[in-house]
């Protein structure tokens, strides 16, 4: 396990990770506060819920899940050393996968009724799981000196924009890709014969990337073509194929990202 030693730096960068964590955390739980409360609005006043069903899926598959996938490979991982600490992150991983089957419930539910129940159902969870993170998790880890800041060096998914910040003043900012930084002769255009989802609406570029992902034999890859940063797909796919995909940059913004997904 990696800790802190007592020196007031390390002291400083402890307190300042965690308050990145914290902030991270009441600003993932507005968002879904705000976006359950849509659909439920929505459904209430008799109005057409999918937009906001979707809007509300968007946001759990890009932010949300990606949140609580990195958290299970950073914060649980250290936290399943510690005795005191097992019990409680063996039924946050629970939490973690009904958090899961309920945003699929969600996004397959056809009717208003069951999307604000969907919707309500994901809310207090989430709200319920970030408290125990909040109150208990962090805690423990605090206090068994867990070094926050080097765990999670550069980890947007669980820093938020604290991360992101950081980023900008060096390296390449792909999260530890090994990319090696921008490629020079990036056009900004995607090349023929790469799957290029920009045109597509937010809610259906998960589906058809994992429709790709889902046909790969061994040693098959394909380009994805992106306006945006994937990593948070990368940490989905990872976590449903352990060890079995590949993620390889090969331009970085800031028009087009263009990511070589293959099956090991």
């Amino acid at each position: 396990m990696t800790v802190t030693t007592s020196s007031p730096e390390a002291t400083a960068s402890q307190s300042q990770t965690l308050e990145a964590i914290l902030g991270h955390h009441a600003q993932l739980s507005a968002a879904v506060a705000g976006r359950s409360a849509g659909v439920v609005d929505a459904a209430e006043r008799l109005a057409d819920v999918t937009p906001h069903r979707d809007a509300f899926v968007e946001l759990l598959r890009d932010e949300v899940l990606p949140h609580a996938l990195a958290e299970e490979q950073t914060l649980y991982r250290v936290g399943l050393t510690l005795s005191a600490g097992r019990p409680l992150v063996t039924a946050m991983l629970a939490e973690h996968r009904r958090l899961q089957a309920l945003v699929e419930e969600l996004a397959a539910a056809r009717t208003p009724v069951a999307m604000a129940a969907n919707a309500l159902a994901v809310r207090v969870l989430f709200e319920v799981h970030l408290a125990k993170e909040n109150d208990q998790l962090l805690p423990a880890l605090v206090l068994e000196r867990v070094d926050l800041a080097g765990l999670l060096d550069g980890m947007h998914e669980i820093l938020g924009e604290a991360a992101g910040h950081e980023q900008q003043h060096g390296g390449c900012g792909c999260g530890g890709c090994g990319c090696g930084g921008v490629d020079d002769e990036a056009t900004g255009e995607a090349h023929p014969g790469d799957l290029d989802v920009r045109a597509l609406p937010h809610a259906a570029r998960h589906e058809r990337i994992f429709g790709m992902v889902a046909q790969l034999v061994r040693g098959e890859a394909f380009v994805l073509a992106n306006d945006h940063d994937p990593k948070p797909l990368r940490y989905q796919l990872e976590a449903q194929n352990p060890g079995k995909i590949s993620w390889d940059y090969l331009e970085q913004g800031p028009e087009l990202w263009r990511v070589q997904i293959g099956r090991i």
